[in-house]
């Protein structure tokens, strides 16, 4: 990879958490706190991109054009990158199922007008 095309995609990662942080700490709304929660995880799949990507070189599936032993992308960051996806999904589904009942219970779904556990 090019390494001004490096930096670029590396600076797309930082990018992307730092915009989802800004919306994690100026939302004012649950379900947009889980949106910006989704944007910084999102940083995560370009930085994984970034880190597994290798140029010329062939996905890790051996058939009879690619001899074990030969030199393939790492499988290791294409793992992490789909147990990110499945933890995600279930993180934003816990953390919605929370808003609507937080919200059912307090009227609202603004985090400062929310006192439920307030003592």
């Amino acid at each position: 990879m090019e390494p001004a095309l490096s930096y670029a995609a590396y600076a797309a990662a930082i990018w992307l958490f730092l915009i989802g942080l800004y919306g994690v700490v100026k939302s004012r709304h649950l379900v947009n706190l889980c949106l910006s929660l989704t944007v910084v995880q999102s940083s995560t799949y370009v930085l994984l991109t970034i880190i597994g990507y290798r140029p010329g070189l062939p996905a890790p599936i051996f058939t009879d054009g690619l001899k074990p032993g030969s030199a393939a992308v790492d499988p290791i960051v294409q793992a992490l990158m789909l147990t990110d996806v499945v933890v995600e999904a279930t993180v934003v589904a816990l953390l919605l199922a929370i808003t609507i009942k937080v919200h059912r219970d307090a009227g609202t779904a603004d985090p400062d007008k929310v006192d439920m556990m307030r003592g």
